[in-house]
């Protein structure tokens, strides 16, 4: 479950990023395909019903990145990216394979389903209180973010308890604002994270994330086009050239409003030139090996690699 791309896989190196989930909103396999079968039916979502799912890199969850941060005392830190819908499944496959013993932080890229509906299972990777007296985990999130979350769980807005209410043990989160600015950096446990806001569509900001000093590192998991700053700081023509970009690619043809698909990703890869380049989000019509093969063809052509992640994928990272 190591890095499909030349150069990444480095025995010295103790940070690593960690795909919990690579699919869309939906996940794959899509319950649709399978409760609705077309003629002939969907390979890809097919293969979920006779291969496991730790066997099969087209079953995808929500999109969501783990950080394993070695510091430079040698401790390390686990700083998580979204927690969607699958949350609760991605702990059961992925933290017992790469042994993730916790969470230290966790970061919010928007307030979408697929992004948040897995914070009330936080609780399941916190020491157990039925007081809750624990440690309550950081959550950086936009003032967007926040507004949304708080109508969604109210009851994990920190709030004094009515006379005569009852403790009831839920997740413990500590709610930090952070700016959707890429001039406004943050930090989560030791890691110094730069906002990029992405249009997420036209109506709609979405952050990525820049972050490492010994190698620096894009994810951009929601994105239908980059405003001009965005782009500039993580161009090598701008602010300088990425030793890795994780971006977004829902579709293998076409164009979504919202979304990249294929093509414009490739062309955003293109135009920003990174070293290297990961996608992540894919629907079902991605066929990870098919389709993996064809960007091989494309990354000798232009002198970039690019390959699509898959869940539990472990990339090895100087940070």
């Amino acid at each position: 479950m190591e890095s499909p791309l030349n150069g990444a896989n480095n025995d010295g190196v103790r940070s690593a990023l960690i795909f919990l989930g690579t699919g869309c909103s939906n996940s794959v396999p899509s319950a649709l395909c399978l409760i609705q079968p077309s003629d002939p039916p969907c390979h890809v979502c097919s293969m979920a019903l006779s291969i496991p799912p730790e066997q099969n890199p087209n079953y995808r969850c929500n999109t969501s990145l783990l950080i394993d941060y070695c510091r430079s005392d040698e401790k390390h830190s686990y700083i998580l990216i979204d927690v969607g819908k699958t949350f609760r499944e991605q702990v059961l496959r992925w933290f017992t394979f790469h042994k993730i013993p916790r969470v230290d932080s966790i970061i919010l890229t928007h307030e979408h389903a697929d992004a948040v509906l897995g914070l009330d299972d936080i609780r399941a990777v916190q020491r157990f209180s039925p007081k809750n007296d624990i440690d309550a985990t950081p959550v950086f999130l936009s003032q967007t973010a926040m507004d949304s979350i708080a109508l969604k769980f109210p009851y994990l807005i920190k709030k004094k308890l009515r006379e005569g209410q009852e403790i009831r043990r839920v997740a413990q989160l500590d709610w930090k604002i952070i700016a959707e600015d890429w001039q406004s950096p943050f930090v989560a446990s030791g890691l110094q994270f730069f906002p990029l806001p992405v249009m997420h569509g036209e109506d709609y900001i979405c952050l990525g994330f820049l972050f490492g000093e010994k190698s620096q590192v894009a994810y951009i998991s929601d994105v239908s086009r980059f405003p001009a700053g965005t782009e500039y700081v993580i161009s090598k023509s701008g602010a300088g050239q990425l030793d890795l970009l994780i971006l977004d690619s829902l579709r293998r043809n076409g164009s979504h409003n919202v979304h990249f698909c294929l093509p414009q990703a490739l062309e955003a890869v293109k135009r920003l030139c990174p070293k290297q380049a990961l996608l992540i989000g894919m629907n079902h019509e991605f066929d990870h090996y098919k389709d993996n093969d064809f960007l091989a063809e494309w990354s000798e052509r232009e002198g970039i690699p690019v390959q699509l992640a898959h869940d539990g994928l472990r990339v090895p990272m100087d940070l």
